[in-house]
C-alpha cells in the first residue's frame, strides 16, 4: 500500500522530490517498533484533526503531542507500573517539571521528604522563591510527619523509592496512606528502583516518575524522562501542561529506550548482585568509614527495604575514612570503573556527589540527605564482580 498520491507518473521532479511514496506494512507486522521520525502526520477526514489536537490517545497529529514510537513507550512503561497512561519527555528533569509545574500554582505547599536528588530540591527552591510555592521537608519513612506537615494548601506528597545518593528507602505503603487520608497527591520518583525492584502505584502513589537516562534505557545513549499516572483525568491535566511546556520525547530516544527496557529485568538483576558484592567487601576494608546500601544491615532502611523490594539496587555510596581527600584519591585510582555523571548503564560509573549531582544543595541540605565531603557514589555496572573489586583494591591500597 502507498499512502498520500497513489499515481506520481505525471508529476515533475520538483514535485516528486517532495512527495516521495510512503510504504506501509500490509499483512504483515514489524518485530521491532520503527521509529516514527516525523514532525507531523497527514489527514484526509478534518475532524479527526482536530479531535487529535485535543487528547493524549487521538490521533497523531504533531511531535509535540504525540508519536507512534512515544506512544509506545508511554504505554509500556504505563503497563509495567501498573499505571493507566504516561507521558514521556526529554530528560528526567522534564518529566518531574511537567508534574509539578502541571499540578502546583502560587501559594500551594508540598510536602516532600529530606534527601532528594539536588536538580529535584533545586526545583523546588526555585518553586518557593519564584512562585510561593510552600515546601516543607520530612523523613522519607514518617508518615506521623506527614500527618503534621498537612495544611489546607497542601497539594503534593514528593519521595523517592530509593533516594540518591545515599538510598534511603521510602516507606511508600505509610507516607502514600499518609497522603491519601489528607487528600493529596503522592508523587513518587522510583528511577532508582525501576519497576523491576518496585512499582508505587501498588502502594498507593499517584504518579511515578522516572529517568529512562538511567536503568530503563540502560546503555548511557538516551536521556529522556516519563510520568506514569494512575488516573486518566489526572494524566490528561499533566499532559495537556507537558505538551504546553515542550518537554516532548525525541522519538528516536524513545526507540533507544525500549529497546533497553527489553532487557531490564537481566540488567537489574546482575546490578544488585554486582552491588552486593562491592558494598559488602567495602564495608570490611579498613580505609571505608561507611557503606551506604540498603541490603547491608547496618543501613538505617535495611528492614524496610526488605519488606519492601525484592533486591537492593544498584547504586550505592561509601566514605573513605580519610574525608574528601581520600575520595579525590580513591577516584583519582580507579582503571575499570569510570568518574562520569549518571546512573543505570552497563558500565560502572563513580562520582563525588557535593560537587556534582548535589552541587546546588546548600551545606545544611548535604547534612540533612546525609551527604559527607568525601562521599563517593558508585552506579555499579554489569561487569564481573571480581574484575570490579579488583579495580577498587587495588584504588583503595593507594588512598
Amino acid at each position: 500500500m502507498w499512502v498520500i498520491l497513489d499515481d506520481m507518473s505525471s508529476l515533475r521532479p520538483e514535485t516528486r522530490v517532495v512527495h516521495l511514496p510512503r510504504p506501509v506494512p500490509e499483512g504483515s507486522i514489524p518485530i521491532s517498533m520503527p521509529i516514527y521520525q516525523t514532525s507531523g502526520f497527514v489527514f484526509d477526514d478534518p475532524a479527526v484533526f482536530a479531535d487529535g489536537m485535543g487528547r493524549p490517545d487521538g490521533a497523531y497529529v504533531y511531535g509535540r503531542l504525540s508519536n507512534p514510537t512515544v506512544r509506545a513507550l508511554e504505554e509500556a512503561v504505563a503497563g509495567l507500573e501498573g499505571g493507566v497512561a504516561a507521558v514521556a519527555t526529554g530528560s528526567g528533569m522534564g518529566a518531574i517539571n511537567a508534574v509539578l509545574l502541571g499540578l502546583l500554582k502560587s501559594g500551594d505547599h508540598v510536602i516532600a521528604q529530606s534527601a532528594l536528588y539536588g536538580a529535584t530540591a533545586q526545583t523546588l527552591a526555585d518553586l518557593a522563591r519564584r512562585f510561593g510555592v510552600e515546601v516543607t521537608h520530612v523523613p522519607q519513612d514518617d508518615p506521623a510527619a506527614v500527618r503534621a506537615a498537612v495544611r489546607p494548601t497542601t497539594r503534593l506528597l514528593y519521595l523517592e523509592t530509593i533516594a540518591n545518593p545515599m538510598t534511603q528507602v521510602a516507606d511508600l505503603p505509610g507516607m502514600c496512606a499518609a497522603a491519601r487520608e489528607a487528600g493529596i497527591l503522592t508523587v513518587v520518583d522510583n528511577t532508582f528502583a525501576s519497576p523491576i525492584l518496585c512499582r508505587p502505584i501498588e502502594h498507593g502513589a499517584d504518579v511515578v516518575v522516572h529517568s529512562v537516562t538511567k536503568y530503563l534505557s540502560g546503555h548511557t545513549d538516551v536521556v529522556g524522562g516519563i510520568a506514569v499516572f494512575a488516573d486518566a483525568d489526572l494524566h490528561r491535566e499533566v499532559w495537556s501542561y507537558a505538551v504546553e511546556l515542550g518537554a516532548t520525547a525525541d522519538p528516536f530516544a524513545a526507540w533507544l529506550t525500549l529497546r533497553g527496557i527489553q532487557t531490564l529485568p537481566l540488567r537489574m538483576e546482575r546490578h544488585c548482585a554486582n552491588a552486593r558484592l562491592l558494598a559488602t567487601r567495602l564495608a570490611d576494608h579498613p580505609a571505608v568509614a561507611a557503606v551506604h546500601w540498603p541490603g547491608l544491615p547496618s543501613h538505617p532502611s535495611y528492614e524496610l527495604a526488605a519488606k519492601l523490594l525484592p533486591d537492593f539496587g544498584g547504586v550505592f555510596s561509601f566514605d573513605l575514612a580519610g574525608g574528601r581527600a581520600a575520595g579525590e584519591a580513591f577516584m583519582r585510582g580507579v582503571r575499570l570503573a569510570l568518574l562520569a555523571p549518571s546512573l543505570g548503564g552497563v558500565e560502572t560509573l563513580i562520582l563525588h556527589p557535593a560537587t556534582t549531582s548535589h552541587r546546588t544543595v546548600d551545606a545544611a541540605g548535604l547534612a540533612a540527605a546525609g551527604i559527607g565531603e568525601g562521599t563517593v557514589r558508585v552506579a555499579v555496572g554489569i561487569e564481573h564482580p571480581e574484575d570490579l573489586w579488583a579495580d577498587f583494591a587495588q584504588a583503595l591500597d593507594a588512598v
